[in-house]
C-alpha cells in the first residue's frame, strides 16, 4: 500500500519493530501490529514484565549491598576519629549519580513535551477530517434542499403560468426530472451521513488522556528533581533526618521509574509495530466502525493513481443534469418572457438556486476529493509516529537514567550519612557542629603539668 505525503517509518520504527516478541509460553509472536489476539497482547505484557523484572533485581541488589555494608563492616577502633577510608568516594559517587538523575529529568521533559506535540499533532489532523467530512454533509444537505424547494414552489408556479403552451409545460417538466435527479445524485455523494464513528469525539479523547499523561509525568518529574535537590541539600549540610527521608522518597521514585520504563517500552513496541505497516489496520479497523464499502476506503487511505473515484459517476451525471437545467432555464426565459411576463420572476429565482448550487458543487467536488483527507491521514500519523514515538523513547531513556541514578543513590545514601559527624543537642541550637570535638576535650581528664626551671617566671 502506498505511504500516505511525508511520512516515512523512521529508523527506530523499523529497529523496535524487528526486535522478537513471544508470549507467556516464550512461543515466538508476529511482529505485527494486532491488538485484538492474545497472543500479541501477552507479548506486550512480557515487556512490562521484564521491566518488573528489573525493578526486583534492583531491589535485591540495594538490599544485599545495604545487608552487607550493615552487618560485615569491620569494627571501628576506640578513639578512633579520622573518616573511614574511601569516605569521600561515597559521598562524590552519589552526588555524580544525583547529578546524572538530574540530567534525565531534563531529557523526561523534553520527551514529555515531544510526545505532547505528536498526539496534539493527531488530534489536530482528527479534528481538520471531522470538519472535512461534515463540511460534505452539510453541503449537499444545503444543495438538496435548495433543489427540492425550487421544484415545490418555483417550477411548479412556473407550470401553472405556463399552462396555455403545452411545449413549454413539458420543457418545465423536463427542468423539475433534472432538479429530481441531481437531488438524488447528491443524497449518494454524503457517505458519512449517518455513520456511528466521529472523528471529533475520538480526537476529544485522545487529547483527554494525553492532558493526565502529561501531567502524569510532569509530577513524576517534579518529584525527582525535588527529591534529587533536597538531596544534595541534606549532604552538604550533613543532615542525616534530611537525607534519611530523601532515601525511603528515592525507593518510591525508583518504583515509579521502573513502572514507568515498562509501560513505555510496552507502548513504543506496540507503536513501532503500528507504524511500520498502518494502512491495513486502519482499512479494517474503519470497515469495521463505520461499514463503508472498501471502494471508498481505499480511494482515501491510498490516494493513487491505481484507485478510481468512487464518486465520479454521481459527480458527472450531476455536473451534466446542472448544465442541462440551466441550458433549459435560458430557453424558456428566451420563448416564455415574451408572451408570459409573470414567469420572468420564478425564472430568475430559479437561476439564482442554479447558481448558488453550481458554486457549492464545486466546492463540494474539491472536499470530495481524496487529496485533503488523505494529507489529514498523513499528519496523523506523522505525529503519531515520529514525535510521539521520539518522545517516548526519549522517556524510556529517562526512566533508565533515572532508575540507575536512584539506585546507585540508594547504595551510596546510608555510607554518606554513616559519615557525619554526631550532632550535640547545644551545638545544634546553636546551628553549629564544630563545638563537638571541644565538648569532648572537656570531659577528657586533664593531665598535672610539671614545672621546669626554665618554665618559672622570672621577677621583673
Amino acid at each position: 500500500m502506498g505511504a500516505p505525503p511525508g511520512y516515512r517509518p523512521s529508523a527506530w520504527v523499523h529497529l523496535l519493530h524487528q526486535l522478537p516478541r513471544a508470549d507467556f509460553q516464550l512461543r515466538p509472536v508476529p511482529s505485527g501490529f494486532a491488538p485484538q489476539e492474545q497472543e500479541y497482547q501477552q507479548a506486550l505484557l512480557l515487556v512490562v514484565a521484564l521491566a518488573g523484572l528489573g525493578l526486583g533485581l534492583s531491589l535485591i541488589f540495594i538490599a544485599v549491598y545495604l545487608i552487607r555494608f550493615c552487618c560485615c563492616r569491620p569494627p571501628e577502633p576506640p578513639g578512633a576519629k579520622s573518616p573511614p577510608p574511601g569516605g569521600g568516594c561515597v559521598t562524590w559517587s552519589c552526588i555524580a549519580a544525583l547529578l546524572v538523575g538530574c540530567a534525565g529529568i531534563g531529557i523526561g521533559f523534553y520527551g514529555n513535551s515531544e510526545t505532547s506535540d505528536g498526539v496534539s499533532q493527531l488530534s489536530s489532523a482528527l479534528l481538520l477530517v471531522d470538519h472535512t467530512l461534515t463540511a460534505i454533509d452539510h453541503l449537499v444537505l444545503e444543495m438538496v434542499e435548495r433543489l427540492e424547494e425550487a421544484v415545490r414552489t418555483e417550477l411548479t408556479t412556473l407550470e401553472e403560468v405556463l399552462a396555455p403552451r403545452t411545449e413549454l409545460v413539458a420543457a418545465t417538466r423536463g427542468t423539475r426530472w433534472q432538479a429530481e435527479a441531481v437531488a438524488q445524485q447528491l443524497q449518494g455523494l454524503a457517505f458519512w451521513r449517518g455513520v456511528p464513528l466521529s472523528p471529533l469525539q475520538v480526537a476529544e479523547d485522545v487529547s483527554f488522556v494525553e492532558e493526565y499523561r502529561w501531567l502524569a509525568y510532569v509530577l513524576l518529574l517534579l518529584l525527582e528533581l525535588l527529591v534529587c535537590l533536597f538531596t544534595l541539600l541534606g549532604l552538604a549540610k550533613q543532615s542525616k533526618w534530611l537525607v534519611i527521608v530523601m532515601t525511603v522518597m528515592s525507593l518510591l521514585v525508583l518504583v515509579l521509574s521502573w513502572g514507568s520504563m515498562g509501560l513505555e517500552a510496552a507502548t513504543a513496541v506496540g507503536l513501532s509495530d503500528f507504524c511500520s505497516g498502518p494502512d491495513t489496520y486502519i482499512l479494517n479497523l474503519t470497515r469495521e466502525e463505520t461499514g463503508l464499502g472498501s471502494d471508498i476506503l481505499n480511494y482515501y487511505f491510498l490516494c493513487n493513481q491505481a484507485v478510481s473515484n468512487p464518486f465520479q459517476q454521481r459527480l458527472t451525471l450531476s455536473q451534466r443534469a446542472l448544465a442541462n437545467i440551466h441550458s433549459q432555464l435560458q430557453g424558456l426565459e428566451r420563448e416564455a418572457v415574451p408572451q408570459f411576463p409573470s414567469a420572468q420572476k420564478p425564472l430568475l429565482s430559479l437561476e439564482e438556486t442554479l447558481n448558488v448550487t453550481e458554486g457549492n458543487f464545486h466546492q463540494l467536488v474539491a472536499l470530495l476529493h481524496c487529496r485533503g483527507l488523505h494529507k489529514d491521514y498523513g499528519a496523523a500519523l506523522r505525529g503519531l509516529c515520529e514525535d510521539a514515538l521520539e518522545g517516548l523513547l526519549f522517556l524510556l531513556l529517562f526512566s533508565l537514567l533515572s532508575a540507575g541514578a536512584l539506585a546507585t543513590a540508594l547504595c551510596s545514601l546510608p555510607r554518606a550519612w554513616a559519615l557525619f559527624p554526631p550532632r550535640n543537642p547545644s551545638a545544634s541550637c546553636s546551628g553549629s557542629h564544630l563545638s563537638e570535638p571541644f565538648l569532648h576535650a572537656r570531659l577528657e581528664p586533664v593531665p598535672h603539668l610539671r614545672s621546669f626551671p626554665s618554665c618559672r617566671r622570672r621577677p621583673h
